[in-house]
């Protein structure tokens, strides 16, 4: 008779039971760029195919930390497309990932090669070991903020600027009206600058086990070469990139007992990140992040995926925070702000629209990115509160105007021109000549009622005074540190503070984040419905002419056509 146990003993169903999951070694590359934005159209999604979101960067690393399949991150440091705020962010991220105990590796072939390294090692110094190549250096320099003032070069072009302003601190156009830093604007730059050193002396005094004075030091004698940062104790050991990944990837193995795995950080997000649902009431509920960037303007945003620019517009901003209004799963919003300012009309429609979003019951926390000033502040006075980073640039609560005139320089190439008119102040900002006294009339009751509107809103967003607001205001700048203990922001933080703070508001702490809106690609071919349809706060890509000069050429108030423009210019004023 035939033994079935025996036949079958060498089979066990052992055998075919899943073996232990491989553990997961997260990879971040972030020479690659991280943006705040995906673009949405097939152009700038191609030209961007590198780049990783942020937000996914963020959650990514979070969700990681508390996996248990993942075993370490390894990260290659470089901070070309990154601001002091977003270093700091990150450094959030890195320090939230090894309170679980898990090793943190940052890898870099030099901070900095003939250039600043000041923050890709800022940076690096959240990790729980840092490797240097050993022909590398870490460029700890120190910090300089520099401007180029062209009014030398203006003046010998006989050209002039008009300015208006509100008040001594907002110094936008001291690039074509002075020769130097003003008392105040050098005031409020040195104020900047030791905000910042100070905060960089800090989290590398903190992070390496030194005394402030000999990170001051090592700061002065900077660059410095592998061998002494290796003696200085700025980096843990000297390696290439095979020996970093293979002594990692070894070490995970051996503690595991399997053969690790790597996957990028943002592929693991998606992975773990269930696709959206419809929109039905009663469906599972998740947090908006509303990012909006660039100069902010009236119309719709815009995007040049040749530049890489950015144009905030009131049109698709407001129609983003519209659509979470009305989408039953949306439990709150997150608002990513990174703007140097723009129109005050623009930025007060946008603000109103994160006002009614608070109103309507869905919580609105804005958080600042590098730069939060002007305009890009004055977004932020709808939300429930505003988070930033110690380091974020912000505030400038204040008022320009202006125009460069032309006249003496046209004069001088014999240009003439000559004009019909109806009203006395038709032409009054052609730069052909100077303003009159009565339109300075108009422009300085202009710069009075935009100033004075701006501090209202502020103290009564900000529960404080006119006058209190008003003498932290007067077109400063300061840093998100400076800015907290003037009470211009609630906390120090980033996204996930933001994040925290909406779901608290909300009393569910483990809503997902996504990022909104997220319209179907179809729906950039139909027509919308209404102003109220989701599609129409897709902003709108354009193909600059100037290019990657875009930038360049408007602040030269070159054509936006490009340089390909045919002579003559006709404007009915």
């Amino acid at each position: 008779m035939v033994d079935l146990a025996k036949i079958t003993e060498p089979l066990s169903l052992k055998r075919f039971a899943p073996g232990p999951k491989a553990p997961v070694v997260l990879e971040l590359d972030l020479s690659e760029g991280v943006v705040d934005e995906n673009p949405g159209d097939p152009i700038g999604q191609l030209l961007n195919r590198r780049k990783q979101h942020y937000l996914e960067v963020v959650e990514g690393i979070r969700r990681g930390a508390r996996d248990p399949h993942v075993a370490a991150l390894v990260v290659r440091v470089d901070a070309r497309s990154f601001g002091f705020a977003r270093a700091q962010e990150l450094r959030d991220c890195i320090a939230d990932f090894r309170s679980t105990g898990k090793p943190a590796v940052a890898w870099a072939d030099s901070f900095g090669e003939g250039g600043n390294g000041n923050l890709p090692y800022y940076m690096a110094t959240a990790f729980s070991e840092i490797v240097l190549a050993p022909t590398g250096m870490v460029g700890l320099t120190g910090l300089q903020w520099q401007q180029f003032f062209l009014k030398g070069a203006t003046d010998k072009l006989d050209v002039e600027f008009e300015v208006g302003r509100r008040h001594e601190y907002k110094s936008a156009m001291d690039t074509y009206t002075e020769t130097g830093f003003t008392d105040a604007h050098r005031e409020a730059v040195d104020a900047l600058l030791d905000s910042f050193n100070a905060q960089l002396v800090e989290g590398v005094t903190e992070a390496r086990g030194l005394t402030e004075e000999r990170v001051r030091e090592l700061i002065g004698n900077g660059p410095i070469l592998a061998e002494e940062a290796l003696d200085a104790g700025l980096v843990d050991r000297l390696g290439y990139r095979d020996q970093v990944y293979s002594d990692l990837l070894e070490k995970v193995g051996d503690e595991h007992d399997a053969e690790p795995r790597l996957q990028f950080v943002t592929r693991y997000h998606r992975r773990h990140t269930p696709p959206p649902r419809p929109r039905v009431a009663g469906g599972p509920g998740h947090i908006a992040v509303i990012s909006a960037s660039g100069a902010i303007t009236l119309g719709r945003s815009r995007r040049s995926p040749m530049s890489g620019g950015t144009v905030m517009g009131s049109d698709t901003v407001g129609a983003a925070f519209r659509a979470a209004r009305q989408d039953p799963q949306v439990r709150g919003v997150v608002f990513r702000v990174d703007s140097g300012g723009g129109s005050a009309v623009a930025s007060d429609l946008i603000r109103r629209e994160s006002e009614l979003t608070k109103e309507a019951g869905k919580p609105v926390i804005t958080t600042m990115g590098g730069v939060a000033g002007s305009g890009g502040y004055y977004v932020a006075l709808g939300s429930d509160a505003i988070v930033a980073q110690p380091g974020t640039i912000t505030g400038s609560i204040g008022v320009i105007t202006g125009k460069p005139v032309y006249g003496k320089l046209l004069e001088r190439l014999g240009v003439t021109t000559d004009a019909v008119s109806r009203g006395e102040h038709a032409g009054m900002f052609h730069p052909d000549r100077r303003f009159t006294d009565s339109e300075w009339e108009r422009i300085n009751a202009i710069l009075d009622n935009t100033y004075e509107d701006f501090v209202a809103k502020v103290a009564r967003a900000r529960g404080r005074t006119w006058d209190e607001i008003h003498e932290v205001a007067k077109g400063r700048i300061w840093t998100g540190a400076d800015a907290r203990e003037r009470g211009l922001v609630d906390e120090l933080g980033g996204l996930e503070t933001a994040v925290r703070m909406v779901r608290d508001r909300i009393g569910e702490g483990a809503l997902p984040v996504r990022v909104f809106p997220r319209p179907h690609p179809l729906d950039r071919l139909r027509q919308h419905e209404s102003s109220e349809d989701l599609a129409a706060s897709d902003p709108e890509t354009t193909l600059n002419p100037w290019g990657t000069l875009a930038g360049a050429a408007a602040r030269l108030g070159l054509p936006d056509a490009g340089p390909l423009t045919m002579p003559g210019y006709w404007n009915l004023r």
